[in-house]
């Protein structure tokens, strides 16, 4: 999608791997790589909350 700069991807080992991106209105998007055109959109804070509750481990229970 246009407008949207990606990030380098993270991949985990094992799993897939996913990127991020921002637009030039501060929206923060998150996608899995290789599937650019289908992606989460929110604020960058909400985006970026969204990943600090999955490291702290408040996901692990939909695993």
């Amino acid at each position: 999608m246009n407008g949207i700069d990606w990030e380098a991807p993270f991949c985990g080992e094992g799993n897939n791997c996913f990127r991020l991106g921002t637009d030039a209105e501060g929206n923060g998007y998150i996608t899995v790589l290789g599937s650019e055109d289908h992606f989460l959109t929110d604020t960058r804070e909400a985006l970026q909350q969204l990943i600090l509750d999955i490291k702290a481990g408040k996901a692990d229970h939909l695993l």
